[in-house]
């Protein structure tokens, strides 16, 4: 399991610093909510880390400059590879959301979710350039892979 989501959040490492690329090209034609989402994005994906690594966290709706965005998926990318080798995957791990309620999930069902809402997000961007008249960049993991 442990090689599984090695590769699986080095796929979401690689394509989230080529689609910020693609953001910084195109910042001026893309919808407003694009560059938010892809900070959403990075945001989520910190926050979880954070609570299972225990330091604290972003906002999910923090933005940020553009010219930091790719250490930032840097860092959270390097943070769950700590997280893969170092935690069990069956640790349970006790948080409270932004709003204070009280939850308990395996570390397993935190980087499995984690990688879904990275993949949801890139969607909607990916959607974002084509209604801007931009050809996006394919995203696919079965792209990368090849």
């Amino acid at each position: 399991m442990k090689q599984f989501f090695k590769e699986i959040f080095e796929y979401h490492h690689h394509f989230n610093q080529k689609l910020l690329i693609e953001i910084e090209k195109h910042i001026e034609k893309l919808p407003e909510r694009t560059f938010p989402l892809f900070c959403h994005v990075l945001n989520a994906h910190q926050v979880w880390n954070s609570r299972i690594l225990n330091f604290t966290s972003f906002g999910v709706r923090d933005i940020h400059k553009i010219e930091d965005c790719a250490e930032i998926d840097r860092t959270n990318s390097s943070d769950t590879l700590k997280v893969i080798e170092s935690e069990g995957f069956e640790k349970i791990i006790h948080y409270k959301t932004f709003r204070g309620q009280e939850f308990s999930n395996s570390v397993r069902d935190i980087l499995f979710h984690s990688s879904n809402h990275s993949t949801h997000h890139r969607g909607q961007i990916v959607s974002d350039f084509r209604q801007a008249g931009i050809e996006p960049i394919v995203t696919d993991y079965i792209f990368y892979k090849r």
